[in-house]
């Protein structure tokens, strides 16, 4: 199993950023996604998920409304927009299979730094 994350970045307070997660290895259309987050000093926690058909998402309560998740199963691959981010979503993220679980082995991760 392979999760590849990228689009992270240096973005000022109130600004976006895309995550993308692109996965092989396993069935990935078959597959629900999490996306987690590790800030420094901290535990890695659960950001968002996603159902395999994208039919039903759910996201921690210190990102919602301003994140969304999505996939397209075509790509193998799943997304994090992030919006209006704020210090404190400064992190590590990472995707993994699951419904706000992870199944494998952790990929490399993508940092997000939200600083002005």
């Amino acid at each position: 199993v392979q999760l590849v994350e990228s689009g992270g970045g240096l973005v000022q307070p109130g600004g976006s950023l895309r995550l993308s997660c692109t996965t092989s290895g396993f069935s990935f259309s078959d597959s629900d996604m999490s996306w987690f987050r590790q800030a420094p000093g901290k535990e890695r926690e659960w950001v968002a998920a996603i159902t395999e058909t994208a039919l039903s998402t759910t996201y921690a309560h210190s990102v919602k409304g301003r994140f969304t998740i999505s996939r397209d199963n075509a790509k193998n691959s799943v997304y994090l927009q992030m919006n209006s981010l704020k210090p404190e979503d400064t992190a590590v993220y990472y995707c993994n299979s699951g419904w706000t679980i992870s199944h494998y082995s952790w990929g490399q991760g993508t940092q997000v730094t939200v600083s002005s």
